[in-house]
């Protein structure tokens, strides 16, 4: 039986870029940060291999960064959404705007073309949406206007 969620794994290639980018930009902090010997979760990582890990949270939202050390990474770039697994991270912000300047000040990339408003554009009500990136280029959405999804508590 699953008891509740716990976090998400994000591969980078720099640890301190990207956790200065998520602290800064995201607003989150370090929870924890571990360094791992080359096997020492080898059979749970399914890999060998020496990395680094930085765990934040913000919220009941965690997310794990993890850096490999002396294993070539492979990937960067913002995936195609129709690849299968992972596609994004989400959250929802007062203004989709407000992030701007300081996506690109650590390293993110604000994807213009994904600005949307759904709906009467003149309505300052109607949800907006737009993409960014993280410096390795993970896709963030940030959504204005929408429904809080987390379950009501009692």
């Amino acid at each position: 039986m699953i008891q509740g969620f716990s976090h998400v794994g994000v591969a980078v290639s720099d640890l301190e870029r990207s956790v200065a980018f998520y602290t800064a930009v995201l607003g989150f902090t370090v929870l924890y940060r571990m360094d791992f010997a080359n096997d020492e979760v080898a059979v749970t990582m399914e890999q060998e291999g020496a990395f680094r890990s930085a765990m934040l949270v913000r919220g009941d939202i965690r997310v794990e960064l993890l850096q490999w050390e002396d294993v070539p990474i492979t990937g960067g770039g913002r995936r195609p959404m129709t690849e299968l697994g992972f596609t994004h991270l989400s959250f929802r912000v007062d203004d989709i705007g407000e992030l701007d300047e300081a996506v690109a000040a650590y390293g993110g990339e604000v994807v213009a073309h994904t600005r949307q408003v759904l709906g009467d554009p003149g309505d300052p009500a109607a949800p907006r949406l737009v993409y960014l990136t993280d410096p390795d280029g993970t896709r963030i959405e940030l959504m204005q206007n929408v429904p809080d999804l987390r379950a009501p508590t009692d």
